[in-house]
């Protein structure tokens, strides 16, 4: 294989899940960012509907995202690295059907896992308020429709609630079994509101689905680490906004150095250089794949 093609998958989403260890994804929005999760050593990656509308657009994760831009995000993430991305799917862009068609393209893609949710159109972050939902029935449905439609059985389906914000937290529950009973293969109880909330959950469902929890840095479910969230019983954990985040942190801090010294000199310590930053891309293997091709005469 080229240095340019396609790495190989290192290994499923399904497999790691089974091993017994927790599986850490931190959020990612481009190739770039999922490169880097990979070089950092960790097994997988999520692509985050959120840090794709920050990073893209410039706008708040309020439903504006669409299905082509989030494929072709996809595409390009995995056409570049080799752990199992995790794609936030939203609402799936519509009905049933609209699920089926989004669940196709994912998995031809190469996605591993498809977050689908049950909020009404246009959702919004789950860390927001006034939320709505579909109901359970519908969001039955469209699990099954995903199930159906997946030319990749390594593409999960992941059904997340957002119920303990709209419904209570016992309604959430209620959901989330029957949206195991569908043919879940994750569930994802988005926005527990405390430690209680958090261990409920797993006294509910450990041993029997793997569990995800997402690690939102203000959001309305306290921050645990990996270790924590392993022994309470869970088997996925997202970071999905945080590399976004630091990123926001750090580019804020660079601009206003450099607004006021009018040059890059105090921050080159807390920055790639040229040779770095190529090294990072692969600049000089594809250099080098490039001049194999050229004419010998």
């Amino acid at each position: 294989m080229s240095s340019y093609e396609s790495p190989a998958m290192t290994t499923t989403l399904r497999s790691a899940l089974s091993t017994g260890e927790i599986v850490v994804a931190p959020g990612c929005y481009d190739a770039l960012s999922a490169l880097m999760i990979e070089r950092a050593g960790f097994s997988a990656a999520y692509l985050s509907g959120a840090a794709l509308a920050y990073t893209r657009f410039g706008r708040p994760d309020i439903g504006l995202i669409s299905l082509s831009e989030v494929v072709d995000t996809v595409s390009v993430i995995t056409e570049r690295t080799s752990i199992p991305l995790i794609v936030d799917g939203d609402t799936g862009f519509g009905n049933a059907l609209n699920v089926q068609r989004t669940m196709r393209l994912f998995s031809r893609c190469g996605a591993q896992g498809m977050q689908l949710e049950d909020q009404t159109m246009p959702k919004r972050c789950g860390h927001l308020a006034d939320k709505t939902l579909v109901t359970c029935g519908e969001m039955v449905g469209k699990i099954k429709a995903a199930l159906d439609a997946r030319s990749n059985p390594d593409c999960l389906v992941i059904a997340r609630t957002d119920a303990i914000a709209v419904e209570g937290f016992e309604a959430a529950l209620d959901r989330a079994e029957a949206y195991l009973t569908a043919g879940a293969e994750v569930l994802f109880i988005e926005a527990p509101r405390n430690d209680e909330e958090l261990a409920a959950v797993c006294a509910r469902f450990k041993g029997r689905v793997p569990l995800l929890a997402n690690m939102v840095e203000g959001g309305k479910t306290p921050v645990k680490s990996s270790a924590e969230l392993k022994a309470l019983g869970f088997s996925l954990v997202i970071f999905p906004g945080g590399t976004v985040r630091a990123l926001a942190h750090t580019l804020s801090g660079y601009l206003d150095s450099l607004k006021e010294h009018g040059t890059t000199l105090p921050w080159r310590d807390a920055m790639y250089d040229f040779t770095k930053l190529n090294q990072l891309v692969g600049t000089p293997k594809m250099l080098e794949l490039g001049k194999s091709y050229e004419p010998k005469d």
